[in-house]
C-alpha cells in the first residue's frame, strides 16, 4: 500500500463504546486498498444525491475510479466536484468507511497506467491507456482521483466505535 500520509485522529466518544479505540489509519488505509465495492455519492444538477456502485483501486493514497463521459456520475462531478465513497460490509462487524473529497479528473497517461495495472490486479479488467483515458470492452473510460479531506471509520463488532481521520490542505494536493 502506497500510503505515506497519517492524518489526524480522532476516536469520537459519543458514537463509541466505552473503552473502545481509534481504529488505526493504516488499518483503514489497508481497507479502503483491498475492498471489492465502493458506492459513490455524487451531487445532482438539482441538489439531489445520486449513488451508484462502482470498483475503485487505491494509489498514491487516493482512490481512482472511472466512469464513461455520459453517465451521471461523470455529469454530476463536472458541474459540483464534491462527493464521498464508501465501503464496508452489511454486517454488525468489521469497520465501515466514508471518504469526502473532491473528484479530479485524471489524463497524465503514466498515472493511467498505473491505475490500468490496479485494474486488471485487482479485478482483471484490462485497460489500454490513449488520449488521456482508459479504453476497454465499454469504449473510452474517463478516470477520476478522490484524494480524502476526511474519513470516518464506523467500527463494528463486541464495541463500537466512530473514528475520524482529517487531512491538512497540503496532503491533499500532495496526492
Amino acid at each position: 500500500m502506497s500510503n505515506n500520509q497519517k492524518p489526524a485522529t480522532d476516536l469520537d466518544v459519543r458514537f463509541s463504546s466505552e473503552g473502545s479505540t481509534a481504529t488505526p489509519w493504516s488499518e483503514a488505509g489497508a481497507l479502503l486498498e483491498k475492498a471489492s465495492i465502493y458506492w459513490l455519492t455524487t451531487v445532482r444538477p438539482d441538489g439531489r444525491p445520486h449513488v451508484t456502485p462502482l470498483f475503485a483501486v487505491w494509489l498514491d493514497s487516493a482512490l481512482y475510479f472511472c466512469t464513461g463521459a455520459s453517465e451521471r456520475k461523470a455529469k454530476n462531478l463536472a458541474l459540483n466536484a464534491h462527493c464521498a465513497l464508501t465501503t464496508g460490509c452489511n454486517v454488525i462487524e468489521g469497520v465501515d468507511l466514508i471518504l469526502e473529497g473532491d473528484a479530479a479528473k485524471v489524463s497524465d497517461e503514466a498515472v493511467l497506467g498505473r491505475v490500468a495495472s490496479l485494474f486488471a490486479a485487482k479485478y482483471d479488467w484490462h485497460y489500454e491507456v490513449r488520449d488521456g483515458a482508459l479504453y476497454g470492452d465499454g469504449g473510452r473510460a474517463e478516470v477520476y482521483r478522490v484524494a480524502p479531506v476526511t474519513v470516518f471509520g464506523f467500527g463494528k463488532g463486541e464495541t463500537f466505535s466512530q473514528t475520524r481521520y482529517r487531512f491538512s490542505e497540503e496532503q491533499v494536493s500532495q496526492v
